[in-house]
Order: C-alpha cells, then sequence, then structure tokens
C-alpha cells in the first residue's frame, strides 16, 4: 500500500491536531466525534474566512442587482449564495489538498493537514468532496438557467488553481477569476443576463482577491522559496506594500464605477468609502517582514472590509430606494 492508503483504516490517530491557521477548532473538538475533525480541517469549516471571502462578491453583486430594480437584495439568493459558498468553499480545499498533499508535507504551516499527516487517505477526501459538491449542485441548480451556466463554466478555474503555484508567480490571480465569480453570479441570479455593474464588481473582487491573498501567501514566503513554489508574495519581494496598495485601489475604482452605474447614492458611498479607509489600514501595517501571526490577521481582516461595503449597498437598497423612495 503507498502513502494515500494509511493502514488500518482511512483515518487514523491523532485525530485532534490544531492548526496553526485554525480559528474555531477547538470549539469543533468540544462538540463532535474526534474521527470528523479531519473533515472539518479538510472544508475550512475550522477557518471560515474563506467561505466568508467567497461569499462576500455574491453579496455584493446581489446588493447591486437589487439596487439597480430599485428593492433590497434578494434575502433567498443571500441564503443560498451562503450555503453554496460553504460547500464549495470546502469543495475546493478538498481538491486542492489532494493535489497539494506531497508539497505540503514539506511547508511548516500545511504538513499537519489532514492528508499530508496521514489522518486522512486520498480515497476518504475524494469521497468528502463528491459530497461537497453535490450540496454545492443542489444550490446552483435551484438558480435560473442563465446562472447554472454561469456557475458551471467558474469550474475550470477551481479545476486548474492548484497548479498555478508551480507555473507563475501569479496563482493569485487565477485565484481571484475563481473566487471573485460570485460577482458575476449575484447579478445573473438576480437578473438571468450580466451587465456592466457585474462586471465591475467581479473585477474588483479579482482585484481585492489577488491584494488580500498575496499577503496571505506572506506566512509561507521562505518555505515556498525552498518547495518550489511561486506567488506573488516571492515576487513583489521587498515592494509588497506598494504592489497590494495597487491592487487595493484598483478593486475600490472598480467598485466605485459599479455603484455609479447603478445609480447609488449615500448609502453605498458610505460603505464604498469605509470599504477604501480599512484597504488603506492594511497597507499602512503592511511590509516585508511582516510576521507569519500578523500577516495572517491582516489576512482575516478583509472579511470586515467586505462586510462595511455590502452593509453600505444594503443601506442604500432598503433605506434610500425602499424606505425614500
Amino acid at each position: 500500500m503507498g502513502p494515500d492508503h494509511p493502514q488500518p483504516a482511512d483515518i487514523v490517530s491523532p485525530p485532534s491536531v490544531s492548526l496553526p491557521d485554525s480559528e474555531a477548532g477547538r470549539l469543533f473538538q468540544l462538540f463532535l466525534p474526534s474521527s470528523w475533525l479531519p473533515f472539518v480541517e479538510l472544508a475550512r469549516l475550522d477557518r471560515p474566512i474563506g467561505w466568508w471571502l467567497l461569499l462576500l462578491p455574491c453579496w455584493w453583486s446581489d446588493a447591486l442587482a437589487g439596487m439597480a430594480q430599485s428593492r433590497g437584495p434578494d434575502l433567498g439568493h443571500d441564503l443560498l449564495f451562503l450555503i453554496g459558498a460553504i460547500a464549495m468553499r470546502g469543495a475546493g480545499s478538498t481538491f486542492n489538498d489532494l493535489i497539494d498533499r506531497k508539497v505540503d508535507a514539506l511547508v511548516a504551516r500545511t504538513r499537519l493537514r489532514p492528508l499530508p499527516s496521514g489522518r486522512v487517505s486520498a480515497r476518504a477526501a475524494a469521497i468528502f468532496l463528491l459530497a461537497q459538491c453535490l450540496i454545492g449542485a443542489l444550490v446552483l441548480f435551484s438558480l435560473n438557467e442563465f446562472a447554472i451556466w454561469l456557475g458551471l463554466a467558474s469550474l475550470g478555474l477551481v479545476a486548474i488553481y492548484p497548479f498555478m503555484k508551480r507555473i507563475t508567480h501569479w496563482p493569485q490571480f487565477v485565484l481571484g477569476l475563481a473566487f471573485a465569480w460570485g460577482g458575476l453570479m449575484g447579478w445573473a441570479a438576480s437578473k438571468g443576463q450580466l451587465a456592466a455593474p457585474a462586471y465591475l464588481i467581479y473585477l474588483c473582487a479579482i482585484l481585492w482577491t489577488i491584494g488580500y491573498d498575496t499577503i496571505y501567501a506572506l506566512q509561507d514566503a521562505k518555505d515556498d522559496a525552498m518547495a518550489g513554489i511561486l506567488s506573488t508574495a516571492r515576487l513583489f519581494g521587498t515592494n509588497v506594500r506598494l504592489g497590494v496598495s495597487l491592487f487595493y485601489l484598483g478593486a475600490v475604482l472598480c467598485a466605485a464605477a459599479a455603484i455609479v452605474l447603478v445609480q447609488g447614492s449615500l448609502g453605498s458611498m458610505l460603505g464604498l468609502f469605509g470599504f477604501a479607509l480599512h484597504l488603506m489600514w492594511q497597507c499602512r501595517r503592511l511590509h516585508s517582514y511582516i510576521s507569519a501571526q500578523e500577516a495572517l490577521s491582516l489576512f482575516r481582516s478583509n472579511r470586515n472590509a467586505g462586510l462595511i461595503l455590502f452593509a453600505g449597498l444594503t443601506l442604500d437598497d432598503w433605506i434610500i430606494h425602499l424606505i425614500i423612495g
């Protein structure tokens, strides 16, 4: 039997390893059987920042579509996007870990993950991947036909992303194309088509993703160099603050253009201003010699940045369009 088939079972001890970037691992250890914990880690349920960052462009796009139609966000769609984001973030992470299990064994931050540590076999992870994809499919097929085909079109990006870090310094760009797809989906689910505001918020989310994932990659820059893994963090080097700042600036400008096209007013502009201030705050704290813990903290703070923008768009939708008229 090879390393993909640990004996005597698919899941072996120790089942309760706490990964260094886990936000809620101990909480799951309190309430779930120990045999479930490696699958919690595979799906990144102990690290909710991932599904938040996948979800927020969906919510932005849905809120923009609501603004364009003089109504609030579609709460039914937003709930579906929440379920879908959790499922597909888990599926994408499981797929990524299957592809990267040998490389992950060479990196200090990732060598204790379920697959490289041998707590889950590749076969068990593949079955778990299919189960998560089924949940995502159920969500997707509850949308209109245009949105279904659009969602299916994103699968190619998800499939190629794990390989990009081996051939280009820009895997963050490919991640952006995939993670930002919700910028198209929210609008498509609401209107059954795409338009300029959707493309602009998608571009905003791509640039935002490149920026925050560059910050995330700073945690592994030294180990990545030894393992031959490429990233924008390694590419930018001592100019990482400038690089991230430019991508964040582009994200703000694209969001502003999208808001103008749907005739957003005070609420959305306040949200955009808060979003921009948060990104500026991140850049002021960023430097090439930042510690892994500081980089992780800055990366996670992007959930709040995205929620600030969504809150502004929702304020416009609900208060200005519905109440003021």
